[in-house]
């Protein structure tokens, strides 16, 4: 099957992120599948995305809930089959909708055959083959690890394996050995896996890790800038350190050359999870040969103010068109949580949403964000994740990972029996059934604010116009061709001067399509933005 493919065709896209497991389920088994977004496809055309990222739905034990990956050319039955992946795209495509799929290759799952083969489970011929597939070393001298490095997850980023004697490295948790990917069959085998998914159609990748595949060819210890002290939370212990080994490494780079060469052969966008809250570091990550583009994270690490919107969003300066923006993620607390919660958290998501729709880059909305979804109530007995054991619940992900509320009724109309992640019902109003046909709704005023902005791109081209910020106290605008966007921060109303023109969207309550002028001084009430053109 022939992708729908043009050059750089996310250049004005927008996107949204799909955490499969609870995006929609089709067979009521409680876990959301391939076949259940198929018949969503109408919802996300009449949301006016243009393309969709699917977390992982390869075969996996799900310890870390398909991010340990067993098969990567394979869906897990649980998800569906390839047979309903291509169906899927098909239909996706026939809408004008794109598909992208997750890329994890800093790790794999301790299932994979090339990690069993590499313990020796299936002959000592596949053992000499497999092993230097991952990382292995001796003890240090005296026993223990070979290095102090860190987990991600918290605890030592070594695994001992008795039967050899020997560590292997787990930037994540022991059950996801990591890669070695200075051994070049590893890119071998990675080089067919993208072309299996680009020749069934896949539009983009995703890639999970990006700033972590290849280590220190010596595995040196990082430097320590404190003791780990006792009960440190698995954030508190990363940042005991300065992490000049085992991450970061330049190195890595060529490994996205090498997959930029073969997407680009294809059309295809291929993007990376580069969690870096430095402008400085991104551009490391992304040099113009690499990644087409990455994920900003310092949107979803600010509290609601104009002094931190402002930093995140001039920081990146000259990269920024290379940046996917969003406000959360399968990973973060759901901005309307972030920012107070309520009407006012749903509010200042929107704005801030407003603002990002027209940045240079692409933006990227997570799956319940157009409904104005908080966080879900996950009870302390029904938290799964395992960023989070042992009681420090608050450490873990689940509540920005529960069942998305499709309608009434049990379990909100995601599955007819109790989902993967049990939490509480959601209120009638903030489910997609009743907010489709309320004009006032939070989901219609991200519909106004999508169909504004593809009228926009396509009829002025701002895919090529630069983008002016300007700020003015608590008011931050923006300035891109004829285009002007103004997002109010404040709890109070701010006045801003303004040419005359059309007011095109306002997240304060305009529920017409249709353009309005608007007079020179503009009365922007709380937590509100608007978007006009100059005529």
């Amino acid at each position: 099957m022939a992708s729908i493919t043009s050059e750089q065709w996310w250049a004005g896209a927008t996107g949204y992120q799909i955490y499969i497991r609870s995006f929609a389920d089709s067979n009521d088994d409680g876990v959301g599948d391939l076949e259940g977004i198929r018949s969503k496809l109408g919802y996300l055309g009449d949301l006016g995305v243009d393309f969709i990222w699917i977390t992982p739905f390869y075969p996996t034990p799900g310890h870390d809930w398909g991010y340990d990956v067993a098969d990567y050319c394979d869906v897990d039955p649980l998800f569906g089959d390839l047979a309903i992946f291509d169906r899927l795209v098909a239909e996706a495509h026939d809408r004008g909708i794109r598909i992208v799929t997750d890329l994890v290759p800093n790790h794999t799952s301790s299932d994979h055959r090339w990690f069993q083969a590499a313990l020796g489970n299936s002959g000592a011929a596949d053992r000499e083959r497999y092993r230097d597939y991952y990382i292995w070393r001796d003890p240090a001298p005296g026993g223990g690890p070979p290095n102090n490095w860190v987990g991600y997850f918290g605890g030592p980023a070594w695994a001992f394996d008795a039967d050899s004697g020997q560590y292997y490295l787990h930037l994540f948790l022991p059950t996801q050995p990591d890669l070695n990917w200075r051994n070049p069959a590893v890119a071998d085998e990675w080089d067919a896996i993208l072309r299996f998914w680009l020749d069934r159609g896949v539009d983009g990748f995703r890639v999970d890790v990006a700033g972590g595949l290849v280590k220190d060819a010596q595995l040196r210890s990082n430097p320590q800038r404190q003791p780990i002290p006792p009960g440190a939370s698995r954030w508190e212990q990363w940042d005991c350190f300065e992490h000049l080994h085992d991450v970061f490494q330049p190195e890595s780079q060529e490994v996205f050359r090498r997959w930029r060469a073969i997407c680009d052969g294809y059309g295809a966008f291929l993007h990376g999870e580069t969690y870096h809250l430095d402008p400085r570091g991104m551009d490391a990550l992304l040099p113009p040969d690499g990644m087409h583009g990455g994920y900003w994270f310092a949107p979803m690490h600010i509290e609601w103010n104009a002094d931190e919107l402002w930093e995140v969003l001039i920081g990146p300066g000259e990269l920024s068109d290379r940046l996917l923006w969003a406000a959360g993620s399968h990973d973060m607390t759901r901005a309307p949580t972030r920012f107070g919660g309520g009407v006012a958290g749903r509010e200042r998501t929107l704005a801030m949403n407003t603002l990002l729709a027209f940045a240079p880059g692409v933006p990227v909305l997570y799956q319940g964000e157009e409904l104005g979804l908080e966080d879900g109530q996950v009870a302390s007995e029904s938290k799964l994740d395992p960023v989070g054991p042992d009681g420090d619940v608050a450490a873990g992900r689940d509540g920005c990972r529960t069942p998305m509320p499709w309608g009434t009724g049990p379990f909100n109309g995601f599955s007819a029996v109790e989902p993967w992640l049990a939490s509480e019902p959601r209120p009638a109003e903030h489910t997609a059934e009743a907010q489709r046909n309320d004009t006032s709704s939070c989901l219609n005023s991200y519909r106004r604010l999508l169909a504004v902005r593809r009228r926009l791109f396509e009829q002025d081209g701002l895919a090529d116009e630069a983008v002016e910020w300007e700020r003015f106290g608590a008011v931050i605008v923006l300035r891109r061709g004829p285009v002007l966007v103004a997002a109010n921060t404040a709890d109070s109303e701010a006045t801003l001067d303004l040419a005359h023109g059309e007011l095109m969207y306002e997240t304060a309550g305009a529920s017409s399509d249709a353009p309005a002028r608007f007079p020179a001084t503009l009365h922007l009430v709380p937590r509100s933005a608007i978007v006009c053109r100059k005529t």
